[in-house]
């Protein structure tokens, strides 16, 4: 795209996509490290927040 007509930022775009894609595989890598360390599953820890 040339720079007076930048792409939008927002919306169905390969940069929303990509973001949203890395987000995404950073959640799944965190939830794994978090379920090796506390020995629970990802349920297990969602549920746990809400039994105190």
């Amino acid at each position: 795209m040339s720079p007076s007509n930048p792409e939008p930022m927002w919306g169905f775009t390969d940069f929303a996509e990509n973001f949203s894609g890395r987000l995404a595989m950073l959640g799944f890598f965190l939830g794994f490290v978090t379920e090796v360390i506390s020995g629970e599953g990802i349920l297990a820890q969602i549920l746990s927040l809400f039994s105190y």
